[in-house]
């Protein structure tokens, strides 16, 4: 049952005054076994939080995968430096001349931007160089891994019609409770209805317009891979003809342990403009399917980017003052 409940979980967690209790209906058990259940599984790490996760973009947020080439001897101090950064959520060591990689975003009301941002960055850490690389084209953002080991090797990836929205101040304050780990109790989001003085109603329907309008993907739960028995991570890298790079990027999306397919700005420093990573039991297994989606896809051209150090790897806190806090840290 742990196993199932864990993917789940990791695909949708209901919305609900109760949810758990929904699980449970799910996975024939009782609210008490799967509230035990889950408690086990965060004392262990191994569910890392569970919350909505939003796309940084349509809240009005600029963002970008960054890399930079880091003495070695210098990579721990360039490491906390880029961390300091509340727009930095992942970063990560891997095997590379271009050694640290992170994706970082800047809020709406920045006065630096992102490019200012990332060269204040560079030259901090003392980075001999850097790359940015913005999402050209979006093909895939879903991080759910297999923990059950019997779901198929490909999926269709669903592309959802969003309406529109102009968000207004207690969407604001709806998204501020919504990206808060949620409590293991019997109604976790009483809390978040209290501190906003809205009825589950209210709160729940706020919530829903949020998720129909494309700004929250989904409220679900996140994993620690490595306590979950995901011990390997490849950020491939593809060289892919400009006219052929939708067909490919929708074509690699497909494979299940696929999290994250993007289309990227190539240099003559960097030739690789498509992005797939992939998450394996091991580096093996990494290899394994890369190799399969070269061979599917007809690429000769291609490089894989193993993490070997986590630096960092958190959700972003949304419209918090911390953004402009290290604005005004930097420029004092």
């Amino acid at each position: 049952m742990e196993n199932e409940l864990l993917y789940q979980m990791q695909n949708a967690f209901p919305m609900t005054k109760q949810p758990f209790k929904e699980v449970a209906k799910k996975l024939n058990a009782t609210e008490e076994e799967i509230l035990s259940l889950v408690q086990k599984l965060k004392d262990e790490k191994i569910i890392r939080q569970t919350s909505a996760i939003f796309d940084t973009k349509r809240l009005g947020y600029t963002s970008s995968l960054v890399a930079f080439k880091v003495a070695e001897d210098k990579i721990d101090e360039a490491a906390e430096i880029i961390n300091q950064h509340p727009g930095v959520s992942h970063n990560y060591l891997r095997n590379h001349d271009y050694n640290i990689w992170f994706t970082m975003a800047v809020a709406p009301d920045s006065k630096l931007g992102l490019a200012e941002t990332i060269e204040i960055l560079k030259e901090r850490t003392g980075a001999q160089d850097a790359i940015t690389l913005p999402t050209l084209k979006m093909f895939k953002i879903s991080v759910k891994m297999d923990t059950t080991g019997n779901r198929a090797k490909k999926e269709k990836v669903k592309k959802l019609a969003h309406k529109e929205i102009t968000l207004t101040p207690q969407h604001i304050a709806v998204i501020k409770e919504l990206q808060k780990d949620i409590s293991v109790t019997s109604e976790p989001y009483k809390k978040a209805t209290e501190n906003l003085g809205l009825s589950y109603d209210a709160f729940f329907a706020i919530a829903n317009e949020l998720k129909e309008s494309g700004v929250m993907r989904r409220f679900a739960t996140i994993l620690n891979h490595r306590k979950a028995g995901f011990g390997a991570n490849a950020m491939s890298v593809w060289v892919v003809p400009e006219e052929k790079g939708e067909e490919i990027g929708r074509q690699m999306a497909e494979f299940s342990a696929v999290s994250h397919c993007y289309l990227r700005p190539s240099y003559p420093n960097w030739p690789y403009n498509l992005f797939a990573m992939v998450h394996g039991k091991s580096q093996e297994e990494c290899d394994t399917l890369i190799d399969e989606m070269a061979k599917e896809s007809g690429l000769a051209e291609y490089g894989k980017l193993y993490s070997t150090r986590e630096f960092k790897k958190q959700r972003l806190v949304y419209f918090d003052d911390a953004f402009k806090e290290w604005e005004e840290r930097v420029k004092s």
